[in-house]
């Protein structure tokens, strides 16, 4: 969206806040669809194995999986960001494909998903994972591991199912009050590149975006008592947007120790020489991260 925009620090806050392209917001809600009220449950399904595209009630999805699960260990779920899809997770799932069982999956209207037919909300984008979920895990505890926007989906989605997630790895996630960041930090009168950063950013929010998602703020709830570690991005590459950077990095920074909230057990770390695709610019960091989690959430399933 902002790669018009001159500076290259405005347009990576669009794209890593909010996603790389727009789309118009057409057709009707489906807040309250259920995509799974005529549908059979996925779990005794053939597992998935490589890349392949699974049916959710009329819908392509496509998943990625990989990988033998640890004894007793959660499978890995892997979470892009606005704009980006699995693809750009490979590497990353690769390598944690070594010791975990790990899968990745396009959101609808991401990747080589099928494009949603209109508005979505969180509790749809929800029901698309829940379906993903029962088909990779099936009854068994999962780790969400999401960067950007899909980490504000998997934080969203935690607390109402804390029966099957076992922990959360937060890659420099959308903070859950970002419209309001974004309206606080860059005032309706702004001119320029700044004026039209936010214009931007705001109409995303309001399903302008790919996969025409409305994405309104929230609380952060608890999601009981897991393992969650959050990661927030070192090199302040926002505070480069001229006059309002400054207070986009510290409306960033602080919607980080927002997601504390979400467990007791909860961490907040840098990865000090990464922008905000953390998992390519320091992809140790993530990794060590997300193993971290799921040995703590494997434990706790044990002790259970």
């Amino acid at each position: 969206m902002l790669r018009r925009i001159r500076t290259s620090v405005a347009a990576a806050l669009c794209c890593t806040v909010l996603g790389a392209g727009a789309a118009g917001c057409n057709g009707d809600a489906v807040e309250n669809w259920d995509p799974f009220a005529s549908a059979t449950r996925t779990a005794d399904a053939a597992p998935v194995s490589g890349t392949e595209k699974i049916d959710l009630a009329g819908r392509s999805v496509n998943v990625s999986c990989s990988g033998d699960p640890a004894e007793g260990g959660p499978v890995i779920v892997l979470m892009h960001g606005a704009g980006d899809g699995l693809d750009k997770l490979a590497a990353l799932q690769e390598t944690l494909a070594k010791r975990n069982r790990v899968c990745s999956y396009d959101r609808l209207g991401a990747g080589a998903s099928d494009r949603p037919d209109g508005p979505q909300d969180f509790d749809g984008t929800g029901k698309i994972l829940t379906g993903v979920l029962d088909r990779v895990a099936g009854d068994g505890p999962v780790v969400l591991a999401g960067h950007s926007l899909g980490g504000l989906i998997a934080a969203r989605y935690a607390p109402d199912h804390r029966d099957r997630v076992g922990g959360l790895v937060l890659m420099d996630a959308t903070p859950s009050t970002m419209a309001a960041d974004i309206t606080k930090a860059i005032p309706e009168s702004a001119k320029g590149p700044a004026a039209e950063l936010r214009a931007q950013n705001l109409a995303f929010f309001r399903g302008e975006n790919p996969e025409k998602l409305v994405i309104t703020d929230g609380e952060v709830r608890s999601a009981g008592n897991i393992p969650v570690e959050v990661i927030q991005h070192g090199e302040q590459y926002l505070a480069a947007v001229p006059e309002y950077g400054p207070r986009l990095e510290k409306a960033w920074s602080a919607g980080q120790r927002r997601w504390l909230a979400l467990s007791p057990g909860s961490r907040l770390s840098t990865a000090a020489a990464s922008g905000h695709h953390i998992y390519l610019d320091q992809p140790d960091v993530a990794v060590r991260a997300i193993e971290r989690v799921t040995a703590e959430a494997a434990r706790q399933a044990r002790d259970e």
